[in-house]
């Protein structure tokens, strides 16, 4: 059976897909597609020279050549992306191309009236991108030495801050999310990364699992701090978690952080190679279940621990597979987070967070950052 065509037309620097097939970032959309094992990018003049130079296309065509054949082909039309893949149909002998789920509507539309037939792929278009190799495994670790630098700097000031009033103050202010997220993002800058919607939350605004937190943070309060920043140089994500308290914690903060904990190590001693994460995710949830922790569902929203146990991490934050209430077994070689939290408005919320890549035995850490939490 003859291998698919592939099609993309998107940017790399935002689409994980079209950066994995030709590793080199374009902030505008361009043509790529695939023709057996050879990858061919068409890019303007602007571009045409760097990737030659840069990316993993075996072939780049230059779009101004497509630009002019378009012309003359179509004189009633105005030349644009459908155009050019048109006559790269046509000059490449290519009757169908597969492309993603997030393919251009609009894009599928022009190309269907140009008689250029496409299938929508079942499922990831490239899901060898699952399995990481050791490179990418090392570009993971590089992620969350960024992670942990953002952390750290956090931590910093956290530690740096004083207690007056119930409030944190911070170099003679009043600390807000604002200002803790500005430190972690300048740490992640430093160490080659960039930090976008970072979550420094405290108190109840923990409880909402994406809440980024905004205005003063509070002494003896849990504050979560969860760091995604993304490597510069390779495109490759880092995400960790870590929750603080600046103060003294009271006995039901200590119960609920020590639970989360124990989850986490629950879950990180059942992962490898094919276990269903279903079973992963459960694991959670008979530890939060032993301690008493009760997850609600309610019309004023949800409490306990209400999302899944990990997800999997590389070009892109959020990435298969997922380990949480759906069947999926585990493969070797992928990348995972492992963050169980627990949510309680009045009390706080919690949520830890590691990196792991799943071998046949015990997981791999790619994450590094103590788990101190209580900042006197």
């Amino acid at each position: 059976m003859a291998t698919p065509s592939l099609l993309l037309y998107a940017d790399s620097a935002v689409n994980a897909d079209q950066l994995y097939l030709g590793r080199a970032f374009v902030p505008d959309p361009f043509i790529s597609f695939t023709v057996g094992r050879k990858k061919y990018a068409v890019v303007n003049a602007l571009e045409f020279g760097r990737m030659k130079r840069e990316s993993e296309f075996d072939v780049v065509l230059p779009l101004e050549s497509f630009i002019e054949r378009g012309r003359k082909r179509f004189p009633d039309r105005k030349i644009a992306a459908a155009e050019v893949i048109s006559l790269i149909a046509r000059d490449y002998k290519i009757k169908s191309f597969v492309v993603p789920d997030d393919f251009p509507a609009g894009l599928a539309t022009r190309l269907t009236n140009l008689k250029v037939k496409i299938e929508v792929a079942e499922g990831a278009i490239f899901p060898q991108r699952e399995i990481k190799s050791d490179a990418e495994a090392e570009a993971l670790r590089e992620g969350n030495r960024c992670s942990a630098a953002g952390i750290g700097a956090a931590e910093r000031v956290l530690r740096a801050s004083k207690i007056k009033g119930g409030k944190l103050i911070f170099e003679g202010k009043p600390l807000t999310s604002e200002r803790l997220k500005l430190a972690i993002e300048v740490g992640c800058l430093e160490a080659g990364a960039v930090s976008l919607d970072t979550i420094a939350a405290g108190g109840d605004q923990a409880c909402d699992p994406h809440g980024r937190g905004t205005g003063p943070l509070r002494a003896n309060e849990l504050i979560i701090v969860d760091v995604f920043p993304r490597v510069v140089k390779t495109g490759y994500y880092g995400d960790m978690t870590r929750t603080f308290l600046k103060g003294r914690a009271s006995d039901a903060q200590r119960k609920l952080v020590a639970a989360v904990r124990e989850a986490q190590l629950a879950a990180l001693k059942k992962i490898k190679a094919g276990v269903d994460g279903h079973d992963v995710h459960q694991q959670v949830l008979d530890t939060f279940a032993r301690h008493g922790y009760e997850t609600k569902h309610t019309d004023q929203g949800s409490v306990g621990f209400f999302h899944g146990t990990g997800h999997g991490l590389g070009l892109a934050v959020h990435e298969p597979p997922r380990v949480n209430a759906t069947h999926y077994r585990l493969k070797r070689g992928s990348v995972v987070t492992v963050e169980p939290g627990l949510y309680y408005p009045g009390l706080g919320g919690c949520r830890i967070e590691d990196v792991v890549q799943v071998t046949d035995s015990t997981p791999k850490l790619l994450s590094k950052f103590h788990y101190d939490w209580e900042l006197k």
